[in-house]
């Protein structure tokens, strides 16, 4: 149950960081990876790992994203 959890909520947050991409919206990965830390979390909690390497993917792409943008230095 906990890893159908994180899926839901890394789906969340890869529909957001699709949204992300485009061009003066950067700054929502500020928001993006936190959510998905939360459902990483919630995936290292439960026996499947589809969830928490969903989560992963979507935290290592938001910090890729951000770097490339500059927001973090």
């Amino acid at each position: 149950m906990l890893n159908i959890v994180s899926l839901v909520i890394g789906v969340v947050a890869l529909l957001f960081g699709l949204i992300a991409f485009l061009p003066l919206l950067g700054w929502a990965n500020w928001l993006i990876i936190p959510l998905a830390i939360i459902g990483a979390v919630i995936g290292m909690a439960s026996s499947g790992t589809a969830g928490r390497n969903l989560n992963i993917f979507v935290i290592v792409v938001g910090v890729i994203r951000l770097s490339l943008g500059g927001g973090i230095l």
